[in-house]
């Protein structure tokens, strides 16, 4: 509850507005759509940590979708090119002993896609921002937040691609 409430004090101070959603115990996005009576998957959000050669990113997507690496790699390169760095090689999931030994802000498969408490650059799939509200992970199972997507754009200025595809 510590982890939501330091969530809740940055989105309170960035005068962010949102909604806490409690709900029961639920480990995945499926779990929480059925728990909410969500139909809409794509405004329920999946967040992943992946590392790009030795950088880590954040990757928020819709929960219905998966990463499709090699789309994503391009968008990452294109922005590295923008900002003058070397292209990437590999895309690859973190460990989940990296994530408990080094991401503090949620547990495994709760982690929250903010990279202003996270200090990790966040891309994020452009299937979210067709929807006006999404559900994003709080860092506990049992709490979603809802958010406005343009507002976690305004907040967190990610890097915006297409680089999800389907299950």
């Amino acid at each position: 509850m510590a982890l939501v409430k330091k969530l809740t004090n940055y989105l309170e101070k960035n005068k962010i507005k949102y909604k806490t959603i409690k709900h029961r115990t639920v480990y995945t996005a499926w779990d929480l759509a059925k728990t909410m009576h969500i139909s809409k998957m794509s405004t329920i959000t999946k967040t992943l940590i992946v590392k790009a050669d030795r950088e880590y990113l954040i990757v928020l997507l819709p929960a219905n979708k998966n990463l499709d690496k090699n789309k994503f790699k391009k968008v990452v390169n294109q922005q590295r090119k923008k900002d003058g760095l070397k292209a990437i090689k590999k895309i690859s999931f973190v460990k989940e002993n990296w994530l408990k030994k080094t991401i503090k802000l949620g547990k495994i498969g709760a982690i929250p896609p903010f990279a202003g408490l996270l200090k990790l650059p966040l891309f994020i799939d452009r299937g979210i921002l067709k929807n006006k509200k999404i559900f994003v992970n709080s860092g506990d199972y049992q709490i979603a937040l809802e958010i406005s997507s343009k507002a976690l754009v305004k907040l967190e200025q990610p890097i915006q691609g297409s680089f999800s595809k389907k299950k």
